[in-house]
């Protein structure tokens, strides 16, 4: 028999089987027995197209980074130093990439490492408020804080960690007397309390700004 016309087994194709593993049981449950089982494939297959499995959640992770947008650090300069609406932007379509995903917040979470599009997003984040008037050390700093909050926003849902039963709270808790409301409204209380948090944590940066500037 010829040799297939295409491979049965593509390096895309493992990666988004291995997200969808991800998503749906978490990162332990992504290993090359249960990739080959999934892709109906022996183990030795994947070797031709994966190392290491803390090589292949690399990958898994910078498929999901590949979706965030940066082009709006690429308009800023010294005549349009609107780094604050970058930063916005850059936050949401972040925080729509990951929380898409949220079972690879861990692994993102332990840095940068070789993902191309983690180096991407750095680069130009860096590139373009260094570019708007951030001096370097602070534009690292800035760059930071925004992906903290993102990621910490991206982790878990607020919202539906409180139970749905009101006889929870009773007397004990007189304040949480609407607590068990909030998991019914999950993304409208935890899309309001990102816009809460992002909107403060832009004003700080504003006013770090400004003092700069004066300095």
């Amino acid at each position: 028999m010829g040799r297939p016309p295409h491979p049965l087994l593509s390096r895309d194709s493992i990666v988004s089987t291995a997200l969808t593993l991800a998503d749906s049981e978490g990162l332990q449950a992504v290993s090359t027995r249960r990739l080959a089982a999934e892709l109906g494939v022996t183990g030795p297959s994947l070797y031709n197209h994966v190392g290491t499995k803390e090589e292949l959640l690399d990958d898994v992770v910078d498929a999901v980074l590949a979706r965030v947008d940066t082009s709006m650090f690429a308009e800023l300069s010294p005549a349009n130093a609107e780094w604050r609406t970058a930063l916005e932007k850059w936050a949401r379509t972040y925080r729509d990439a990951i929380a898409a995903h949220p079972n690879i917040v861990p692994a993102l979470a332990t840095g940068l490492g070789r993902r191309p599009n983690g180096l991407r997003i750095a680069d130009a984040v860096f590139g373009g408020l260094v570019s708007a008037g951030w001096p370097r050390r602070e534009a690292v700093s800035v760059g930071a804080v925004v992906r903290y909050f993102v990621l910490g926003s991206a982790l878990a849902s607020f919202a539906s960690a409180f139970p749905a039963d009101a006889a929870v709270y009773g007397n004990k808790y007189p304040h949480l007397d609407g607590a068990h409301l909030l998991a019914a409204r999950q993304q409208r209380v935890d899309r309001r309390a990102f816009d809460a948090g992002l909107q403060a944590v832009l004003d700080g940066l504003e006013l770090r700004y400004q003092s700069l500037s004066r300095a």
